[in-house]
């Protein structure tokens, strides 16, 4: 009999009959699904967590198809390949994207616990159109030839849905080459699918190592953390494994003051620690999902920042083709002169403190 979360996998929640168990599936869904050529499902766990009657549940945004998903105003044709660098860069395999010197994405599967409608690698992961071959032994072969990379981010798709025994090959071999100093994976099953963190993927992963494994996961909205991912969590961490989260700004989902604080106040209570928010990146086909760009430093100042502890406070950028860009304006410093700087704090209450040369 297979493990509880393969059998989550291959009963995925992907077609508009087994979506109707779970949901009254309003107009415009069954219109989408019927109508759109796009990938779309996710586990049985995540979308039981959906709000039965009310369309806009955020669960039910993030895995449901949109005909908002046709209008592209704003999202850049063939964006993962200008993101990746892959024209200019043609020396590399698929499996190997880049936009820093030193450490590089290692693409090792295009397939998902959930096919997110605001996924960066849309035309890859969950449109299709753009074909990538990703063999894991070239990825490694070509880190191995490569001194300058010290630090490998494994992605896709999902990489945890790699089999034990295919993760700890990939792990081991990673492992081996000398200049690999640290090994990250990117990753949504600790909050879709927690049923994958097993005692046999702690044993493939984790453990005190040279070359430590840490996790990033994706959540967006408070209605995402359970008991069951709480537990996940903390059974990584026991094996020696860190884990953040990289939430993804998103209109009418996480976008005002009350959630987005929520949100990160119970990614720690559950040992998550928040590490970037993105801002909704330019792939073609999710407009709908975008704020405007000043949203995601403003919700930081009023929703965090003096409100909850700094340990809540996420980072938030921009991911692009030379790499992730702080989108932080300096809201607190007021004014300064030869002698001292002005500052205000969240509560608009100023106070000043030395210029110093």
């Amino acid at each position: 009999m297979p493990e509880e979360w393969v059998e989550q996998i291959i009963n995925q929640v992907n077609t508009l009959e087994k979506l109707e168990n779970y949901i009254d599936v309003s107009d415009g869904e069954r219109e989408a699904i019927k109508t759109l050529k796009t990938r779309w499902g996710a586990s049985p766990y995540f979308v039981s967590l959906m709000d039965r009657h009310d369309p806009d549940c955020p669960i039910r945004k993030q895995v449901i198809p949109s005909m908002k998903e046709q209008c592209n105003e704003y999202g850049m044709e063939n964006y993962l390949v200008w993101k990746e660098n892959r024209e200019v860069d043609s020396d590399r395999p698929d499996s190997i994207a880049r936009q820093y010197h030193d450490r590089i994405a290692f693409n090792v599967v295009q397939t998902c616990g959930i096919y997110c409608r605001h996924c960066f690698r849309k035309e890859l992961v969950v449109d299709q159109d753009l074909q990538l071959r990703f063999n894991t032994d070239e990825g490694l072969a070509w880190v191995n030839e490569h001194p300058e990379i010290r630090d490998v981010l494994i992605t896709g798709g999902d990489p945890l849905l790699l089999s034990d025994n295919k993760l700890e090959y990939l792990i081991a071999r990673l492992r081996e080459i000398a200049h690999v100093e640290v090994i990250r994976i990117g990753t949504r099953l600790p909050v879709v699918l927690p049923h994958r963190i097993t005692e046999g993927l702690k044993k493939a992963i984790g453990g005190c190592h040279k070359v430590p494994v840490w996790i990033n996961t994706q959540c967006n909205h408070p209605k995402e953390i359970t008991e069951k991912t709480a537990k996940a969590v903390y059974d990584l961490l026991s094996c020696g494994i860190n884990v953040g989260n990289q939430a993804v700004l998103l209109k009418g989902i996480n976008d005002d003051v009350n959630t987005f604080r929520k949100l990160h106040q119970e990614l720690l209570r559950i040992r998550i620690r928040p590490y970037y928010v993105f801002y909704c990146e330019p792939a073609p086909g999710i407009d709908h999902f975008r704020t405007p760009v000043e949203k995601g430093a403003e919700l930081i100042r009023d929703a965090i920042r003096g409100h909850t502890t700094g340990m809540a406070q996420p980072i938030y950028v921009l991911a692009t083709n030379i790499g992730k860009i702080p989108l932080m304006p300096d809201y607190y410093i007021v004014d300064k002169n030869e002698k001292e700087f002005t500052l205000r704090n969240y509560k608009g209450e100023i106070t000043r403190t030395p210029n110093i040369p």
